[in-house]
């Protein structure tokens, strides 16, 4: 049994840490609002460029004259998955639950015979799939959104999968991330970025069908210059989404640990007291055999 000296050092061990998660889920928590805000403000964007850009594309009745990031290069023979994690952990099972999303859809690809590959953004993904994927692994982005996720930081990302598209290292790309639900609740999402793909296109531009416009120079003059833009609009929007998934998932964790950090010095606290009682009752009765003896 421990003595009371360890006890006290246990408790006030545990207080400490529960400082140190209320204080985290606060920061947390004021972060949140920020992140979700932001996430909130982009979707309107993203989802009106989306439309922009299935109307322009149902212009295009050359599928094989239609720019390489719609049209795609004809094959699916190599995948690649962009891995969207944070650099940080202590946000419950945020990054473990895309890490096991990743892990399943590479078995996915395998079976179906085609080659993966991944592109990790955030240390934590990174540092769960080194092990078994480590091969796959092309290229890494880390301080993405470290204070505050900025536009550039996804043109970054796009213009570097723009690159690798272009120099024939993958046939499709799919990001894997996150979507913002509420603070105890994400979902995970898998958005294919190049090609663009053709179901999006299809109901987008039926939803616009009614309107007829003309483009200057050309349809396809306008998509070359749109698409890329376009990519480095989802991945911003992605990213957004699991900054906003990342604090609502610390938030919780932290909640969850300052309660149980609690409960812990409930019964720290109650073995010391019951130690102690048992202290003084084993003195007590030294005490007076001692003075029966005499």
């Amino acid at each position: 049994m421990p003595s009371l000296k360890d006890l006290r050092g246990r408790i006030a061990s545990v207080k400490q840490t529960q400082k140190i998660t209320s204080a985290m889920k606060l920061v947390a928590a004021s972060k949140l609002r920020r992140a979700q805000e932001q996430a909130e403000a982009s979707r309107p964007f993203a989802s009106r460029m989306e439309r922009m850009l299935a109307n322009l594309a149902a212009g295009v009745a050359d599928v094989q004259g239609a720019p390489p990031l719609l049209a795609g290069t004809g094959s699916d023979a190599v995948q690649l998955l962009v891995v969207a994690t944070a650099d940080r952990g202590l946000c419950g099972g945020f990054n473990s639950s895309i890490a096991r999303g990743a892990r399943r859809w590479i078995r996915e690809m395998r079976e179906q015979g085609k080659q993966a590959k991944l592109l990790c953004v955030g240390r934590k993904g990174r540092d769960a799939l080194r092990r078994e994927f480590g091969d796959l692994i092309v290229d890494t982005f880390e301080g993405v959104g470290r204070r505050r996720l900025e536009y550039a930081e996804a043109q970054a990302i796009a213009e570097r999968l723009t690159r690798l598209y272009a120099d024939g290292a993958f046939d499709v790309c799919t990001i894997v991330f996150n979507r913002f639900k509420s603070a105890i609740t994400q979902e995970l999402t898998f958005r294919q970025l190049i090609p663009v793909a053709p179901g999006e296109v299809e109901d987008a531009g039926q939803a616009e069908a009614t309107a007829i416009y003309e483009f200057e120079p050309s349809e396809t003059g306008i998509l070359q210059e749109l698409l890329p833009r376009n990519l480095a609009v989802q991945i911003y929007g992605a990213l957004v989404e699991n900054a906003a998934s990342e604090q609502g998932a610390r938030m919780t964790a932290m909640d969850s640990a300052t309660r149980n950090a609690g409960d812990m010095i409930g019964r720290l606290t109650l073995t010391y007291n019951r130690t102690r009682q048992a202290q003084i009752t084993r003195e007590l009765i030294e005490i007076i055999s001692g003075a029966e003896a005499l």
